[in-house]
């Protein structure tokens, strides 16, 4: 178990990669973007994308409308 950064949000995880990360928070299939750091990583991806102690990730929802 680690802790990492969930838009800004200190959370423990036992993901070790971002597709792990992914399926722990039931994120749906589609719609969702995910960033290490500053960089988006593309869900092609995830599941070779391992995550450290202290990282930061951002994901990000589409969301319909203006």
């Amino acid at each position: 178990i680690m802790q990492i950064k969930i838009n800004n949000k200190d959370v423990c995880t036992e993901a070790s990669n971002m597709l792990e990360l992914a399926q722990e928070l039931n994120l749906p299939e589609r719609g969702i973007a995910m960033a290490l750091g500053t960089n988006m990583v593309s869900r092609d991806v995830w599941s070779t994308t391992e995550l450290q102690e202290g990282d930061s990730v951002i994901v990000i929802k589409a969301a319909c409308g203006g």
